[in-house]
Parts: structure tokens; C-alpha cells; sequence
């Protein structure tokens, strides 16, 4: 694989027309559907002049929850097969609430489960699985990288299988809103963010609905919606 080729990850995102996808893109200040930058909520308080610094990462992913992980397809597949892959998986799933919280997730904070994950767990598994044979092995650049941050044996078994360390047992779901924030900030940042997750999108429950086609052109640029599926 080169700098050429396109990364793809497979994530859930709220529909375009939501309330909880303008939330999150405007938080991000990056719509990564139409591939627009945005500016951010005046809402945001005595954050808003730094805000764009406090989202520096998550704004290169846009608005989303990991499903399955940025990958380079393997040769013998290609985006096509991909896509059709994604419609008939989405064609036999079922949609499904799923109640979520802004919460600290360690340093930084993201919309998480407020209750039972069972489902989107399983879905997640289902998911890494089922794509696991468009993917290309890691590197062992990528390898070494990853084994930068501390990792468990498992997570590290887990990476070896499928090129990421957070699945299965390991998976989270959470939808990220900012960097990894000084510890001064967390508290305030999260108050504020509750605020605004209230006064925005008001409900609580999230419909897990779609899966959705996300594509890096390169390392420089940002993720890209091509592609989302409804489930039934």
C-alpha cells in the first residue's frame, strides 16, 4: 500500500437530516458528508474560542462511532464489492435503540451506552467479522505504531487478528466529541457539553439504523461519507 491508496472504515452516523449529526458536526466543526468545514456552536460558552483546538483529532474522522476500524483493502478486493457487501449485510440487520450520555472515556469525552450495550456490542463483533476479508494486513510500520500505546496480551492478540486492538470484548461504543483534554478542562467541558447534547438533540435514545462507508484519500486528508446502508 502506498500514500495513494484509500483508507476505508466502516462506522455508524446519524442520518444528515438529524439533530444528532448536527450536533456532533457542528461540535467538530467538519461535515463529512459534504465535506465542508463548520463553524461551531456560539453555545459553546467560554470554549468557544478554543474549541477548534480541542477537537483537532476527532475532526479528521468526522462525527461517527467506530464499527469497524480504518483499513486498506486487500488486492483482490475492491470499493465496489465493498459497498455491495455493505447493502447486503444492512439488508438482514435490524435497527435498534440504543439510550447514550455525554461521559469522560479517560481524557477526552463521548456520547456512550447510559445502559445495557449488549446489542451494539454484538453488532460490532458481527461487523468485525463479517468484513474482516476486505482487509489488508497490517503493516508491521502500522504494527509498531499501534504497539506504541499500552496494550493487554489480549488487545495485542486481537490487534494481530484484525489489525485493530479494541474489538470484541474490548469494544466500546462512543461517539467522539474532543481531544484528550487537560485534566482542568474535563469536568467543565463535560457540563457544558451535556448542556448542549440536551438543548440540541433533547432525546436520549439514538437509532442504530445504518452502517456507513467512510473513505480517507490519504493520510493528509479527511474521512469522507461515500456510502451508508439502512437496516430493516
Amino acid at each position: 500500500m502506498t500514500d495513494a491508496s484509500p483508507r476505508y472504515a466502516l462506522y455508524y452516523a446519524p442520518d444528515a437530516s438529524s439533530a444528532l449529526w448536527s450536533f456532533g458536526s457542528k461540535l467538530l466543526g467538519y461535515d463529512a458528508l459534504s465535506g465542508q468545514s463548520l463553524d461551531h456552536p456560539d453555545s459553546l460558552g467560554n470554549f468557544r474560542e478554543r474549541w477548534s483546538s480541542l477537537t483537532t483529532e476527532p475532526r479528521k474522522y468526522g462525527f461517527h462511532a467506530t464499527l469497524k476500524a480504518p483499513f486498506y483493502l486487500i488486492d483482490s478486493q475492491d470499493e465496489k464489492a465493498l459497498l455491495r457487501a455493505v447493502d447486503n449485510f444492512s439488508k438482514v440487520t435490524r435497527c435498534f435503540s440504543l439510550p447514550v450520555k455525554a461521559a469522560n472515556i479517560g481524557p477526552f469525552i463521548a456520547l456512550k451506552p447510559s445502559s445495557s450495550a449488549e446489542k451494539i456490542n454484538a453488532l460490532a463483533s458481527e461487523i468485525v467479522n463479517h468484513f474482516d476479508h476486505f482487509r489488508k494486513s497490517l503493516t508491521a510500520e502500522d504494527r509498531e505504531r499501534r504497539l506504541q500505546s499500552p496494550l493487554t496480551d489480549r488487545q495485542i492478540a486481537y490487534l494481530d487478528l484484525y489489525g485493530y486492538p479494541y474489538v470484541h470484548e474490548e469494544f466500546r461504543f462512543h461517539m467522539t466529541l474532543t481531544n484528550s483534554l487537560h485534566i482542568e478542562d474535563r469536568e467543565p467541558v463535560l457540563t457544558c457539553l451535556r448542556s448542549l447534547f440536551e438543548a440540541e438533540v433533547g432525546n436520549t435514545e439514538i437509532l442504530i439504523n445504518r452502517l456507513c462507508v467512510f473513505r480517507q484519500e490519504s493520510p493528509q486528508e479527511r474521512f469522507r461519507i461515500i456510502h451508508s446502508a439502512d437496516f430493516v
